[in-house]
């Protein structure tokens, strides 16, 4: 659990690196997977940064998901909004409202119960049969982000960072289904490709659904896709359980850390700072 927060706090501030980089370059051509986009935002120092951490957080992520279950492990990273939330107030000079601290405050508690409510991870490895619907799903994700980035700015964000949660979600999944390690393993593994494709099909919409269209759209379909879905695969086909009688507790915290996280969607990606006295505010 201490590894799935710190990879939460890993993400939360990777994210507000990355929203200043993003939203410092100009549009693309409105494609939900707009490899240029991508290559574009590299360039930016701060998405570097942004990245680093990334990767950090996922090295964290991956021992968190070898030990506890999925649930909690996406209930913690839901909960990087609020570490992303409170950056910002630090680095970007913006005021939270009392709801705001009060989303932050439950996401906190919310966490707290799942991590007093969880197991140890299921010992089901997964069929042969889901490995394969994994990987048919992160290839249908990045069909699904194709065509959702041709629809108007509001639909096509809360498509796209749905899309980005669902394969971050197959991120979770893909994890638990890798076993064997060797080389050969690795390859015949169908898990494999799916991590690849849905880890990079996740960036490349959730990249473009937050350059253009709404932040808290975006971001809240975001943190269902990345939460609910691998929980359920992980409760329903790898035996993820709770501590004996503290089922309740779990799922009670579960939706407590989602609602909180919802509540503040609009820091999925923390707004730009505001400009300075006697400039023409950013658009």
């Amino acid at each position: 659990m201490i590894c799935a927060l710190a990879s939460a706090v890993c993400f939360g501030a990777a994210s507000v690196l990355q929203a200043v980089a993003t939203r410092a370059i100009a549009p693309g051509t409105g494609s939900g997977v707009d490899p240029g986009l991508l290559m574009r935002v590299l360039k930016q120092w701060r998405y570097l940064a942004g990245l680093a951490l990334d990767g950090l957080g996922f090295l964290l992520q991956i021992v968190a998901l070898k030990h506890i279950p999925i649930y909690a492990v996406g209930a913690a990273l839901a909960g990087s909004l609020a570490v992303t939330a409170v950056i910002a107030t630090r680095l970007l000079h913006i005021r939270l409202s009392r709801a705001e601290w009060t989303a932050i405050a439950v996401v906190c508690a919310g966490l707290a119960m799942v991590g007093l409510a969880a197991g140890a991870e299921g010992h089901e490895s997964g069929s042969d049969a889901l490995k394969w619907v994994l990987l048919a799903a992160s290839v249908a994700l990045l069909l699904v982000g194709a065509a959702g980035g041709r629809l108007p700015d509001k639909p096509r964000a809360l498509v796209l960072g749905l899309g980005a949660g669902l394969g971050f979600g197959v991120v979770q999944v893909a994890v638990r289904l890798i076993d064997e390690y060797a080389l050969t393993d690795l390859l015949t593994n169908p898990a494999t490709y799916a991590l690849l494709i849905g880890g990079g099909g996740a960036f490349l919409l959730l990249t473009s659904a937050l350059q253009r269209g709404s932040v808290p759209t975006a971001t809240a379909g975001l943190v269902l896709g990345e939460t609910i879905a691998p929980a359920l695969v992980g409760v329903l086909w790898l035996g993820d359980e709770t501590r004996e009688g503290l089922g309740w507790l779990a799922l009670l915290g579960f939706a407590v850390a989602v609602a909180g996280a919802l509540a503040l969607a609009r820091f999925g990606e923390a707004p730009v700072a505001e400009s300075s006295a006697g400039e023409a505010p950013a658009a």
